[in-house]
């Protein structure tokens, strides 16, 4: 089958078309999936240039999240059946089991109906950011009604379904954004009050915003000085969750601990790091509710560019650039 493969991190030009042997089922509950689209993701990225999680496994194919056609399935296979269409984020940590690929093998529990509205480049788009955001805001955050949260980077791949998960919860969502077409975006998927960062004071904002009292939950998909920068804006007993780590030499929790902020972290892919079957299937069952939301017309995927699988370079390059609203994805023949 074709692939993009990779043997040696770096810039996006380690990125290849390549021949290799089809992935074939070795568990009777495994089932075999020709992909029509791949999403592409930052942990994509951050692979390529500084390795995978199993740099001895080689050649290293990307690619967390997939939708596509079941091909094949284990005789122990009972919820799909062939001709199905799936979506999917499991593999691509290293090894040649991403989804940067044409075919890929998906046990059954990590697998989810397509959603009968979206196209296979939406559905491929969605898995690793719809679980982030499902997770971070209900289960780290635990947002209820009523509640106000900040989502950094709005119109970003997670954060723009997280506004939209949040305001299903029936909170108050303020974002923040870079420009005026981003916040003209954000707005038409429910935010509340938007906060163009590059020229106003963030904190100032949602404090005004607040009524002084800051919000129930902020929730950094930037990190950096951006994870420290908005502790000031959360209420005192109030919420910080991040998707990324936080950098200890860019800022200090003294504020946070005045505040009895609670603070989580947030990593979608711990499930599949360790192994950890029952959790990834949960994940799968997040899956399955977003995909009845979708086909309600109550959670939109955006995709701003597609790229043929042969162009994974440039969608690697275009992502590294910044300031992508909503996913890339690879578009699979």
């Amino acid at each position: 089958m074709k692939a993009i493969v990779f043997e040696t991190p770096g810039s996006p030009e380690v990125l290849r078309i390549q021949d290799i042997p089809a992935p074939t089922i070795q568990k009777e509950t495994e089932v075999l999936v020709r992909l029509r689209a791949a999403g592409v993701n930052p942990i994509d990225t951050k692979l390529r240039s500084k390795g995978t999680f199993y740099p001895d496994l080689s050649p290293h194919v990307l690619g967390c999240d997939g939708a596509g056609v079941v091909e094949t399935v284990g005789s122990g296979v009972q919820s799909f059946k062939v001709g199905d269409e799936v979506f999917f984020c499991n593999g691509g940590l290293g090894g040649p089991t991403g989804t940067y690929a044409e075919l890929a093998v998906v046990d059954e529990k990590f697998l989810a109906l397509k959603p009968a509205s979206l196209s296979f480049v939406q559905a491929a788009a969605a898995p690793l950011v719809l679980i982030t955001a499902w997770e971070s805001l209900y289960d780290r955050g635990r947002l209820l009604a009523g509640q106000k949260v900040l989502i950094q980077a709005g119109a970003g791949g997670v954060g723009h379904v997280a506004i939209q998960l949040a305001k299903l919860q029936n909170a108050d969502v303020c974002t923040t954004v870079s420009d005026e077409e981003k916040a003209k975006f954000v707005k038409e998927l429910g935010a509340d009050s938007v906060i163009f960062y590059k020229n106003a004071d963030v904190v100032d904002e949602i404090l005004t915003w607040t009524q002084g009292e800051g919000v129930d939950l902020a929730f950094d998909t930037v990190g950096g000085e951006t994870f420290y920068q908005a502790i000031p804006a959360i209420k005192v007993y109030g919420d910080l969750v991040t998707i990324l780590e936080p950098d200890p030499a860019l800022g200090n929790l003294k504020a946070a601990r005045m505040r009895n902020v609670r603070i989580s972290l947030e990593l979608m892919l711990t499930p599949m790091l360790q192994g950890l079957v029952n959790e990834q299937q949960q994940q799968a069952r997040i899956l399955q509710q977003c995909a009845s939301l979708c086909d309600r017309n109550l959670l939109k995927i955006h995709v701003s560019q597609t790229f043929p699988l042969e162009e994974a370079q440039a969608a690697h390059e275009l992502l590294e650039a910044g300031s992508v609203t909503g996913k890339i994805v690879l578009e699979i023949s």
